[in-house]
């Protein structure tokens, strides 16, 4: 479905920008740990804002179809990369540009496979799509990204990788809810209209 009228539009190149955002946001905070209840080993503050972007590629799915989830994640991919590698990305520091590499890489690749499932399963219950999609594209992000971004820099990038990926598959529960709560306000790629 190509985006044509103006309500379309709108949605389109606000979701656009929302995911930009968070990307850039995502790639700032994953920089910094949680030092509180012994979790700075563990865990960073990146691991609560960047499941933000799989709601959003699920509510463009949902709304627009395959072709235009995938040119979100490209618009998306290009305002996030494009601000972090200018903003946050300090050039003397490897491990800077390996985050920017790896945000980059991971974030496609992550993206694009729940685009994938989600098409497969768009059919059923209406939330195993999004948590199926959702939980597999998380999975793949946290591998390529601290894997891209952490290994063999004497970082613990192990145990941030799990504690990552746990608060992602919370979050992607959580998602749920707004993703339930929009999908009454939308109609899906064939005109369907949630009523319960």
């Amino acid at each position: 479905m190509a985006v044509k009228k103006s309500s379309d539009r709108s949605l389109f190149i606000a979701l656009s920008i929302i995911m930009g955002a968070i990307i850039i946001i995502s790639n700032y905070l994953v920089q910094f740990p949680i030092n509180k209840f012994h979790l700075h080993d563990i865990l960073t503050y990146g691991a609560f804002s960047y499941p933000i972007t799989f709601l959003i590629t699920d509510l463009a799915n949902r709304r627009f179809g395959i072709k235009e989830a995938r040119k979100l994640v490209y618009i998306g991919f290009g305002i996030g990369i494009l601000l972090t590698t200018f903003v946050s990305t300090n050039f003397k520091d490897i491990i800077s540009i390996r985050i920017a590499l790896g945000s980059g890489t991971a974030f496609l690749v992550a993206q694009l496979i729940d685009i994938e499932i989600f098409q497969r399963l768009r059919n059923k219950e209406w939330f195993v799509a999004p948590i199926t999609s959702s939980i597999s594209g998380s999975t793949v992000d946290t591998f390529l990204f601290f894997s891209i971004s952490f290994a063999g820099t004497g970082i613990s990038w192990i145990t941030l990788a799990v504690g990552d990926l746990f608060v992602k598959f919370l979050m992607a529960l959580l998602m749920l809810i707004p993703f339930r709560l929009l999908i009454f306000k939308i109609r899906d790629l064939n005109g369907k209209k949630y009523t319960t």
